[in-house]
């Protein structure tokens, strides 16, 4: 069987970065393989599949040595669009590569964009939406989609162009379980179609029975190679060492959950809240079970018990983060009522029991040093209290350092040493693990249950279930705004 990709000795840096992405890397692949490429952030899985497109050196300026060709060509000699119809990526945030408003505009964007004859596109259409089972996502906004439909719109859109190589991205990281098992139930299609498949992932349970090679990257450099046989049979300690997230997922036994008393607990009543506004709502002023369909939150009460992690679970679009929203107070119009020791907290005085760490903490940083972040959070202004916390999250060196220079996890722990110095009773978190290796969702799930044992109650909002299988002590589910379960968790 020929080889259709082959890089020889690359070796990238990228424009004003210090260390090269890939050092010295080398790499064939079948005609019709299925590649996985792991390894911990940073490591060079990324800048291999941007080689591969063009992306490198084409988009990402930089120094690049040695030899990749694909089907034969010399990706540096050619332009981006001549790869087109052989190289087709799908991207982590699949928005990132939409280019219409419409699902059935993007689907055919790709085959309109380099001339296809209508006739063929439609027909082309018509096989991918079969295929991929899509009709019920046709004649849909784009902006309406959930996360996974989303991402099955993202890979028909890349499969009308008929690649021969499919590339993806970290394609599961903004999933929910069920809309992962039908990405793996699409490349196990394109897998019977013949085509060449190399998958980057942090995720790996679901890919162990499609992959035929799984490629381990440390430091830019191919570190080791395993068949599927081999890398199904590592152990989770084989996996954790080499900052692998478990190739197998543990199974946990849900408990009925012990309901503390009002005032052992976090009491939250009337969370009620709709994205539409009823004029006959707006002018009674409150939304009431009643209301049904038309809410997005329907939370009658719900008692939470303090200093415990609880997981926030539920598929895309379920309801999760506007939960957190409401809890914190960012969403004005929810009815919500949080009761504590006996005084209920309505309206504002939610967000000063409450803070929450954004997905993107980005938009929730605000001053020009570390320091100056933390202090804004407090209201009695304590430069040494601020110091403490620094030094408990390994911060206190950065003290001095404006947040936005700092690495995303780094930006992260000054979002929660923020909400620490707040004082806040709640914890949330919404995501805070998409897209991390493991060793830094165990940073993560170590610091939750740090949070939770200093006497906060911590929500947090994920599809990981090895982030639950880490740190969390009960799990809340949420389907269409409502809880479906809320249940102690044992591990099997």
């Amino acid at each position: 069987m020929s080889n259709i990709i082959e890089i020889k000795n690359a070796v990238h840096k990228y424009k004003g970065a210090g260390n090269e992405s890939l050092n010295g890397v080398s790499l064939s692949v079948k005609r019709g393989e299925t590649i996985l490429l792991c390894g911990a952030s940073g490591s060079g899985k990324t800048s291999v599949i941007r080689l591969i497109n063009g992306l490198i050196p084409h988009y990402y300026k930089g120094e690049l040595t040695g030899e990749v060709r694909v089907k034969d060509i010399d990706v540096g000699s050619v332009e981006l669009y001549e790869l087109a119809g052989i190289v087709g990526t799908v991207f982590q945030n699949p928005r990132s590569q939409f280019f219409s408003v419409d699902t059935d505009g993007e689907i055919v964007f790709g085959p309109e964009n380099i001339g296809i004859p209508p006739d063929e596109i439609k027909e082309r259409k018509n096989t991918i939406v079969s295929q991929m089972d899509l009709d019920g996502l046709l004649g849909r906004s784009l902006f309406a989609l959930s996360g996974g439909e989303k991402q099955r719109i993202a890979c028909a859109s890349v499969a009308a162009l008929l690649p021969e190589i499919i590339l993806l991205d970290e394609p599961s990281s903004n999933l929910d379980r069920e809309a992962i098992l039908k990405l793996h139930d699409i490349i196990c299609e394109w897998k019977k179609q013949g085509k060449t498949i190399i998958i980057s992932e942090h995720r790996l349970w679901y890919l162990t029975d499609l992959v035929d090679r799984v490629i381990y990257m440390k430091d830019g450099r191919k570190e080791c190679e395993w068949t599927s046989e081999e890398f199904r049979s590592l152990s989770y300690e084989q996996t954790s060492t080499l900052k692998l997230r478990p190739t197998r997922l543990a199974e946990h036994r849900i408990d009925e959950v012990h309901t503390p008393d009002d005032n052992d607990g976090i009491v939250l009543k009337d969370f009620f809240f709709s994205y539409q506004h009823h004029p006959y709502i707006l002018w009674k002023r409150k939304y009431t079970e009643a209301d049904g369909d038309m809410l997005a939150l329907c939370i009658p009460r719900l008692v939470l018990p303090r200093g415990k992690v609880i997981g926030v679970t539920g598929r895309n679009g379920a309801g999760k983060s506007t939960f957190l929203r409401c809890v914190c107070g960012l969403e004005k119009d929810c009815t919500g009522v949080i009761e504590v020791d006996g005084e209920e907290y309505k309206g504002n005085r939610r967000i000063g029991l409450s803070y929450m760490v954004m997905q993107d903490v980005n938009h929730q940083l605000f001053t020009d040093s570390v320091q100056a972040e933390v202090m804004l959070s407090m209201n009695d202004k304590d430069e040494e209290h601020c110091h403490e916390i620094l030094d408990s999250l390994g911060l206190l060196e950065f003290k001095d350092t404006h947040p936005m220079a700092l690495s995303g996890g780094q930006k992260q722990r000054v979002a929660i040493a923020s909400a620490i110095a707040a004082g806040a009773k709640i914890l949330l978190f919404d995501e805070p693990t998409s897209g991390l290796d493991f060793a830094h969702m165990e940073k993560v799930g170590e610091l939750l249950k740090q949070l939770a044992a200093a006497g906060s109650t911590v929500l947090v909002s994920t599809h990981d279930p090895e982030l639950i299988d880490l740190s969390c002590d009960y799990e809340l589910r949420i389907k269409h705004g409502r809880v479906e379960y809320f249940s102690s968790l044992v591990g099997g």
